[in-house]
């Protein structure tokens, strides 16, 4: 079967499963208009602005657990919807953002409605995708719903130059069933190593806490989180975004709290340049650095894999003598270091020299769902 590339996109999209969707149109994408004109499988929604399409694909994304679809056109249609992408960025909700180009010869000349949308998207996604070659197609809009939707979810972009959607221009076509990156390999299974050093953290520590994140509520694992929480007896809180994964508890806000904590589903690691806090256990880490000694990455899924992630039933120790002395606070590039330092008893607030938290040694000083909330 030989299709135009427009008409590749769209049934790409169908081949996917892909149901709505979300966008405006312009004149970068009207053969893509077209082609969505031509079937009735997918479902277009017709938005008033691009910053629209991406929220509601979001909110799709967020009810259905499927990934959302935007199709904006060049220039301004494209950087209408950057502050929806980023949205999806912060929240590891999957999008797919198809964005019309300018032709492959005149990416360069400042063509009419040009934008870099490689570039100006390359911070907020998860990855980002130039179409040059009609033929290649299909197998891009496959990679982009896999880096998707695999590991922490996230937005992708693929932009798609208007000679590549051409309807004179007919090839092959054929869908992958999956595809391989080479760049791109999520962890999907647990490190028993990693496992064990979080159960040594929770086991030492002397006012734990569990901070459940979004990624309790993306991974639809509420119900292992309820069973891991009182089958250990340590208090429980949430999130912003991780609220509804566990019964009747609040939020912590910016400032954070004191002692060494668990922390599923949270956003504390690399990704915008906030290192993660030492002592913090995420429940899925999908990039990571090297050199955070004190922090035990969990590479992987607990809910998929709980055999590697059980504990022992009963109430465990909530302390330990002879803890580690010291405290770490990583803010946006920023480091607070404390060796030693017996700490006021206080609950977590500013002071003039940063932020200080209750008396005793505590192993790690957490600063809150996301560190630059807390304004050092």
């Amino acid at each position: 079967m030989e299709l135009s590339g427009a008409q590749i996109l769209v049934q790409s999209l169908k081949d996917e499963g892909v149901e709505y969707i979300f966008g405006y149109p312009g004149g970068a994408v009207l053969h893509l208009y077209d082609a969505i004109f031509q079937q009735d499988d997918v479902k277009h929604i017709l938005v008033r602005h691009e910053q629209g399409a991406t929220h509601a694909a979001d909110g799709y994304a967020r009810a259905t657990g499927k990934p959302g679809v935007v199709l904006v056109t060049s220039g301004p249609g494209a950087t209408n919807a950057v502050t929806g992408i980023a949205t999806a960025y912060m929240d590891s909700i999957p999008l797919v953002v198809i964005s019309g180009q300018v032709s492959l010869p005149v990416i360069g000349s400042d063509a009419f409605q040009e934008v870099d949308m490689i570039g100006i998207t390359r911070p907020c996604v998860k990855h980002n995708f130039l179409v040059k070659d009609v033929t290649q197609l299909a197998e891009t809009v496959k990679k982009a719903f896999y880096v998707a939707t695999t590991g922490r979810p996230g937005p992708v972009v693929v932009d798609i130059p208007k000679d590549m959607t051409d309807p004179r221009i007919k090839v092959p076509y054929k869908y992958p069933k999956k595809v391989t990156m080479r760049s791109y390999n999520p962890v999907l299974t647990l490190q028993k190593d990693q496992i064990k050093k979080a159960v040594d953290l929770l086991l030492g520590a002397q006012k734990p806490i569990i901070y459940s994140g979004g990624g309790v509520v993306l991974g639809e694992a509420s119900k292992e989180l309820t069973e891991f929480a009182r089958t250990l007896g340590y208090p429980i809180t949430n999130t912003l975004m991780g609220l509804g994964a566990y019964p009747a508890t609040g939020a912590v806000g910016g400032h954070g709290v004191a002692g060494p904590h668990l922390a599923p589903g949270t956003e504390r690691e690399d990704r915008g340049g906030v290192r993660r806090l030492g002592g913090v256990v995420p429940e899925e880490i999908v990039e990571r650095r090297a050199g955070d000694s004190e922090v035990a990455d969990i590479g992987g899924d607990l809910r998929r894999d709980p055999q590697k992630a059980r504990v022992p039933t009963g109430r465990l120790p909530t302390g330990r003598e002879g803890g580690p002395r010291h405290v770490e606070l990583a803010l946006a590039g920023r480091e607070l270091r404390l060796q030693g330092v017996p700490l006021p008893e206080a609950t977590v607030g500013h002071e003039p020299g940063g932020l200080v938290g209750h008396a005793g040694v505590v192993p790690e000083l957490a600063a809150g769902a996301r560190a630059h909330q807390s304004g050092l």
